[in-house]
């Protein structure tokens, strides 16, 4: 019965990320895959401590994570070379067999001989990048020279009541710790990639209750909803703004493939382009800390 489980664990989680792909692709849309992502992934997924290359679907499982460095651990290596998993991360299934010595039939009844047979187990580990305490240990990731971009860098100062960026394996925010979690700059394709991804996540952060108060953003429920989708289009179109406030207008393509990707669910909502780009507007303002006169988004 448990093999079962485990069995149905990882299809669910294969399903899901092929699923992804296929109505990405579906939809025209570039750089949307689970596994591409602007900024770099490097190596096989492996055990920090043996070196061991994880195999067969385990290597699908892990790398389609996104997560930057191909290195990970159980929760017990981790605590054994001084690291602490990062509160609010998750660790992800490896797969393996083993193999059991039965001595009986499915009725009960003694073997003439012991009969081996195999076994689905699994059990839970970590990237690197989610545990704090280690990075002395971890071997360096192949990466590009970053070269800051100034006006860019006094957005993301300068934005008031900010929230607090750290390194993560994903970019992202989290409303519940007012945190937005960015890879590190180097592992970027491109300077412009990095403050496109930095302004997304800014901008979702606005949401946050204690500064423009956006539903969307407070509300863990709404995830994959219709509101939802409108606070991706606020977020995307937000970045736009920002990166057309300095000149970054070679992120534009890529914007708008994503926007497509948002907009093609909802060509009933003749609103929602409206809103949500009002939204952005209001959004950019906070973080450029500009004033303008209130309007009805509505």
């Amino acid at each position: 019965m448990a093999s079962i489980k485990i069995y149905e664990m990882v299809t669910e989680r294969i399903v899901t990320k092929i699923q992804d792909a296929i109505n990405a692709i579906e939809r025209g849309e570039k750089g949307l895959a689970p596994w591409n992502r602007p900024w770099h992934q490097s190596g096989i997924p492996s055990n920090l401590i043996s070196k061991k290359p994880y195999r067969g679907i385990n290597v699908f499982l892990l790398a389609a994570m996104g997560h930057p460095s191909p290195y990970f651990l159980t929760f017990n290596q981790a605590k054994a070379i001084g690291g602490q998993v990062k509160k609010g991360e998750h660790g992800y299934p490896v797969v393996f067999w083993k193999w059991l010595d039965v001595n009986e039939d499915e009725n009960g009844n003694k073997l003439p001989q012991i009969k081996k047979i195999p076994f689905l187990r699994y059990y839970t580990v970590f990237n690197v990048s989610q545990i704090d305490g280690i990075d002395d240990k971890i071997p360096t990731v192949a990466t590009r020279q970053f070269n800051p971009i100034q006006d860019a860098e006094k957005i993301i100062a300068n934005m008031p009541n900010a929230p607090k960026i750290e390194n993560g394996a994903k970019a992202c925010y989290v409303p519940s710790l007012d945190i937005v979690k960015m890879p590190s700059k180097e592992l970027f394709q491109s300077e412009q990639d990095y403050y496109s991804v930095a302004f997304h996540e800014l901008v979702h952060s606005t949401g946050h209750e204690k500064r423009l108060n956006r539903t969307e953003v407070m509300d863990s429920k709404s995830f994959g909803s219709h509101n939802y989708s409108r606070e991706e289009l606020v977020a995307e179109m937000g970045a736009i703004f920002l990166c057309n406030e300095i000149g970054l207008d070679n992120v534009f393509d890529n914007s708008l493939a994503y926007l497509k990707s948002w907009l093609g669910t909802f060509k009933n909502d003749v609103k929602m382009l409206v809103v949500a780009s009002g939204r952005a507007q209001k959004a950019t303002d906070y973080i450029l800390n500009t004033k303008h006169e209130a309007k009805s988004e509505e």
